[in-house]
């Protein structure tokens, strides 16, 4: 009987041992990269990630500074995740339907805000 009891304790074991994870292939890679400091890379794995992404030198003022784009996209339990991007000079600006927005400006703050466009300058009171 005791027997009986280890060896379903060792099977029990057994299977529930935890297994690695099957590796997820890469199906499509390309990269560049230029002399001119400018690149570019793309993938998609089996999984349904695609990235891409390409980045330029640019002059900001007396110095360079990379402008980079690019985009990315995977399967969630919603739909697919896509992700398009622009970092520059202005800093990191993404766009996406999943991210959260801003609500928009009430009426009243809206006119008072088209109202002071157009009102004409004061003088500083001192």
């Amino acid at each position: 009987m005791k027997s009986i009891v280890l060896i379903a304790l060792f099977a029990t074991a057994a299977f529930a041992a935890p297994q690695a994870p099957e590796p997820i292939p890469i199906v499509n890679q390309d990269s560049q990269v230029n002399a001119d400091g400018s690149y570019s890379y793309s993938f998609e794995s089996g999984n349904g990630i695609k990235v891409d992404q390409k980045g330029d030198l640019k002059k900001v003022g007396d110095i360079d500074a990379l402008e980079v784009q690019g985009q990315f996209e995977y399967p969630s339990e919603n739909g697919n995740i896509q992700l398009t991007y622009t970092a520059d000079e202005n800093g990191f600006q993404p766009q996406g339907a999943h991210l959260p927005t801003a609500p928009p400006v009430p009426e009243a703050i809206a006119r008072s805000l088209a109202y002071l466009a157009t009102a004409p300058p004061q003088a500083d009171a001192q």
